[in-house]
């Protein structure tokens, strides 16, 4: 029996990169990329030759049997995305799922993930969040944000630039004005930046300073107010 191997490839910055990757993706028989030409670039620099097939939202449902045939073959495969961690906004999770249904092994090494350093950078608690990732563009947009209104874990988006000023408008309409949030944006990359504010001062910073780049948006959860107890 093979084993599967999700590895993470750097978000931005080829140094990120870790020796244990670059060893798997070598070693293994078989590489699956969410998108061949995009990976092609990061294995030649590190000078990896292994076979690599495609593997993406849009084929992920009819490749999975012919990969977990390979695996119970004997065959080594890891699994990349573009970027960061496999099945974190990205394909992996219904073939994790389906090599865990067939007691095939699965490893998941350790490795670059957008959220991490733009949760840690944010100074809002993160010893309890919740990752939302990206939201429904329409359907399921408001009854999603309805749901969020009291949750009082910090939390963790994904948002694309041209929907950024959007996001944070509903950040203002649903969660208030006052909202603690911080914005980071190209991590790890030469134009990284990170800006923090209310809801509202960070909407009118990004409408005079159009955002571009990978974009991850942490929002402060709900503060509870402990009501005093009346003393007779």
């Amino acid at each position: 029996m093979g084993k599967l191997y999700l590895v993470p490839t750097p978000i931005g910055n080829l140094e990120d990169m870790t020796f244990r990757a670059i060893k798997v993706l070598k070693e293994v028989d078989l590489i699956l990329a969410e998108d061949t030409r995009t990976s092609a670039k990061l294995l030649k620099h590190f000078e990896i030759g292994t076979q690599m097939h495609s593997h993406h939202m849009h084929n992920e449902h009819q490749t999975i049997e012919h990969i977990l045939q390979k695996l119970e073959q004997g065959q080594h495969i890891a699994l990349i995305s573009d970027a960061g961690t496999p099945a974190i906004s990205d394909p992996g999770f219904l073939l994790t799922r389906a090599c865990v249904d067939k007691n095939i092994a699965v490893e998941c090494l350790p490795g670059a993930t957008a959220f991490v350093p733009a949760l840690v950078n944010s100074g809002l608690p993160n010893d309890k969040f919740v990752f939302e990732g990206f939201l429904p563009d329409k359907k399921g947009r408001q009854t999603r944000f309805l749901a969020l209104q009291e949750e009082n874990r910090t939390m963790i988006f994904y948002v694309s630039p041209h929907k950024l000023l959007k996001t944070l408008a509903d950040f203002v309409s649903y969660f208030g004005s006052d909202r603690p949030v911080s914005v980071s944006r190209e991590l790890t990359k030469l134009h990284e930046e990170t800006v923090r504010g209310t809801a509202e001062e960070v909407l009118k910073y990004f409408e005079n300073k159009p955002a571009k780049g990978e974009i991850v948006v942490i929002v402060g959860g709900k503060i509870k107010i402990k009501k005093e107890k009346n003393e007779s």
